[in-house]
């Protein structure tokens, strides 16, 4: 008879420690949901699509420069949710061929800072060929990372550049690599 009690209390001692771990589990990927979360999805999705980019990737920069904040504007005036400047928006209007009338001021608008956003990012991957270079690009400028590319000290491959020179730059494209590590693991965007 106490055989008996004493399984019966091991076996109910496992069974909450069980549910305790998943109610933990549950609990932590909750909180990280909250922390990372898919704002602006559909655009962001749609954007993604359209551009041949991991939407991971798209989550993880839009986090970083932004925090989902669409009138997010910048201390050098870079505006919106992928945080672009005034003379990148031109950029990639005259890359876009875009005659459609958007202006600058168009930029806190979610779905147009999205559209130049991601074809900002498709154009810088197509041009650097990996996420690190094309972040280097997005954050530094176009002729730093060019630049850094040909140095080998920088690039010692002289296709991916591994010691960033711009302490920010180093930040910043290791924190977006890791946002998109941690949203791949929170989300299924298959």
């Amino acid at each position: 008879m106490m055989v008996i009690r004493r399984s019966k209390a091991v076996l109910l001692t496992i069974l909450l420690l069980v549910c305790g771990v998943l109610g933990v589990t549950k609990a932590i990927h909750f909180f990280y949901q909250k922390a990372y979360p898919l704002g602006y999805q559909e655009l962001v999705l749609s954007a993604s699509e359209e551009q041949g980019l991991d939407p991971a990737f798209v989550f993880a920069v839009i986090r970083t420069e932004s925090s989902f904040r669409p009138q997010a504007q910048s201390s050098v005036g870079a505006r919106g949710l992928m945080q672009i400047t005034e003379e990148t928006f031109q950029w990639i209007q005259y890359r876009m061929q875009d005659e459609s009338g958007t202006d600058y001021d168009d930029l806190f608008d979610a779905q147009i800072n999205i559209r130049y956003g991601t074809f900002l990012l498709r154009t810088l991957l197509d041009e650097f060929g990996n996420e690190t270079n094309a972040l280097c690009a997005y954050h530094a400028g176009w002729g730093n990372a060019k630049k850094w590319i040909q140095e080998e000290a920088y690039a010692p491959d002289g296709q991916t550049i591994t010691q960033i020179p711009f302490g920010d730059t180093s930040r910043y494209v290791a924190k977006v690599l890791d946002t998109k590590k941690i949203y791949e693991k929170l989300y299924d965007f298959q």
